[in-house]
């Protein structure tokens, strides 16, 4: 079986959890995950199978579209609700209040990882160091928030959709709009509703795929995740010269395309520059 299916990952399954697991159920060992996603947050999580694993590289800096709970006053060690509170104090603030902060956190903008995170200092990751009481310097580092709006507000929490490039933490976002309020917060939920092109619409429930006679049904073709890149059919000559990984004169606008052999199987993600289509990437099944 070859191919992408979009995951509802449900609370406490770790993103390897779900690949060890859908290894069993699809009978390969080549499968792969399209953006870690903590084991308390929920939602998008792309598995590519079988050679769909080729376009797991164009998912490192995909953008992500997050929904995120933050409870204000509350400040913990691993910046949600699950680790230890270090400061708790009483929260008046209104709406207003809190949209006026939101611009601050849009754009470009440094933010230091956190200590609970799976980024490695010298070898060691930093969640074991955190685990062992150990603290150690972290590095701003530039990421980009590309939306940030308060779908609800209530006082004591406030519920956010976070559109953003890959590295950023959601955890550490609501700790620093909470450190901006003056009353510090914490995430208390998050579920990813977007994951490069695929949309927690499209995706299944987990359980849903685990209990399925038939799950190769769920999988979607490796091609979907280029979707919005233009399709062209080659003609046999130039299919022939992109199975040999050789460049070929077309007469096409510059930029990147989805191409099809006459046959209609996906061959490769290419691009075209002065009147040559080049490939960035083959998916087809050599033979």
């Amino acid at each position: 079986m070859n191919g992408i299916v979009i995951i509802d990952k449900p609370q406490e399954w770790t993103s390897q959890d779900v690949t060890a697991r859908l290894r069993r159920v699809f009978n390969t060992r080549r499968i792969g995950h399209g953006g870690t996603l903590d084991p308390m947050a929920t939602g998008v999580l792309p598995v590519f199978v079988g050679r769909g694993t080729r376009g797991v590289e164009f998912f490192e800096h995909a953008e992500k579209a997050y929904e995120a709970t933050l409870l204000l006053g509350r400040t913990t060690d691993t910046e949600d609700v699950f680790g230890n509170t270090l400061t708790e104090q009483a929260v008046s603030l209104t709406e207003e209040d809190f949209l006026a902060v939101l611009p601050l956190f849009r754009g470009k903008i440094m933010q230091v990882p956190p200590m609970y995170s799976a980024l490695k200092v010298n070898g060691q990751k930093l969640c074991d160091l955190a685990r062992k009481g150990k603290e150690v310097e972290r590095k701003p580092r530039e990421i980009e928030i590309f939306q940030l709006d308060c779908l609800e507000f209530n006082g004591n929490t406030a519920r956010i959709r976070v559109k953003c490039s890959k590295g950023t933490y959601i955890r550490t976002l609501c700790k620093d709009i909470g450190e901006a309020l003056g009353c510090g917060g914490c995430m208390q939920a998050l579920r990813r509703v977007q994951a490069g092109e695929y949309t927690i619409a499209e995706a299944v429930p987990l359980q849903e795929l685990l209990d399925a006679e038939d799950p190769g049904k769920y999988l979607r073709t490796v091609d979907s995740m280029f979707r919005n890149y233009p399709a062209v059919t080659l003609t046999p000559k130039q299919e022939k010269r992109c199975r040999y990984g050789n460049s070929f004169s077309i007469s096409m606008d510059p930029g990147t395309y989805r191409c099809y052999g006459e046959s209609g199987e996906f061959l490769m993600l290419a691009r075209v520059e002065d009147g040559i289509m080049s490939t960035i990437k083959s998916f087809f099944e050599v033979e």
